[in-house]
């Protein structure tokens, strides 16, 4: 049954019923915000969802026919002085009263400091860019933690709020040893990554001893299981993988002052190569973000350590 025949079915059986059944002993019905309310006991007769859209032109039509209001940012209460013409109790303000309320709008304004108004700022930015990359609340609660001693350390000033949202949002990730790339953070924020970088090195330096929160390193094993999964390879070869990995360790792999995505990276393709699942070594270096010349060097010096 289409939208068009349930309409017509109920306006011909509201016909039909003629007026509708008393609610109370003495009903007093009126239309509000499109409902037919009883404004005794409150029942809702019917509702009338049809809006009727007539342009405004004049300030009086616009304050008259006007049906949403602002949407103020999430972070801080703000008090509100608007710019009506009526008190709350419906009399006119004289134009004495207009010119106070004028002023105290103007001093209001100017009573916002400066990290708040940088805060307001912030936080949809950064719940923008959690949302898009898909972060968990905690990490999310982490980042603004961090951002807000940035914000009162006066970090920001004469530097980019982008970057450091984006900087506290990859240390939060550190911290709480979450698989994501320093890539992946640029770029769901489109911010340089010689930016973000400056902005997390003095986040490392000078906020996070202040927070107790160490900014732990990510290892070649969390990053397996996450280039697994966008690869779409099965819980086994991952597996394999990390044992190859593992064991290349105890022959005497040197890891350190190599780039983990590089490790992680080569062992799943040769452990793929292995498999049925094969992949190729665009497709690996790919998710990796890592040069395919990486990605083949890896895998001998693997290689040599396997055997």
């Amino acid at each position: 049954m289409s939208y068009k025949d349930r309409l017509r079915s109920t306006k011909v059986s509201s016909d039909e019923n003629g007026v509708a059944e008393s609610c109370c002993e003495s009903p007093c019905i009126e239309s509000k915000d499109g409902d037919v309310v009883c404004l005794n006991c409150g029942m809702i007769q019917s509702r009338n969802l049809v809006g009727n859209e007539r342009r405004a032109y004049t300030v009086e039509e616009v304050n008259k026919r006007r049906r949403t209001e602002p949407r103020w940012r999430e972070f801080g209460p703000r008090t509100m002085l608007p710019n009506s013409k009526i008190d709350s109790k419906g009399r006119l303000i004289n134009a004495k009263g207009k010119t106070l309320f004028s002023r105290l709008s103007k001093i209001q304004n100017s009573l916002i400091s400066s990290i708040e108004r940088n805060f307001w700022e912030a936080k949809p930015k950064l719940k923008m860019l959690t949302s898009k990359m898909n972060i968990p609340e905690y990490i999310k609660e982490t980042a603004w933690k961090i951002y807000s001693l940035v914000a009162r350390k006066k970090l920001t000033m004469g530097r980019s709020i982008d970057g450091f949202i984006a900087a506290s949002l990859y240390a939060a990730i550190r911290v709480h040893e979450f698989p994501r790339l320093l890539e992946e953070v640029c770029d769901a924020s489109m911010t340089p990554r010689r930016t973000v970088h400056r902005s997390l090195g003095m986040i490392v330096k000078e906020v996070l001893p202040e927070l107790n929160l160490r900014y732990k390193p990510i290892t070649a094993e969390q990053l397996v299981f996450r280039f697994g999964n966008d690869l779409g390879l099965p819980m086994e070869v991952q597996k394999k993988a990390i044992n190859m990995l593992s064991e290349a360790s105890k022959n005497g792999l040197m890891r350190t002052g190599k780039d983990p995505k590089g490790l992680a990276a080569s062992v799943i393709y040769m452990a793929a190569k292995s498999s049925n699942c094969r992949k190729t070594q665009a497709e690996v270096s790919g998710v990796a973000k890592v040069t395919e010349v990486t990605l083949r060097s890896r895998s001998k010096q693997i290689k040599l350590k396997l055997n």
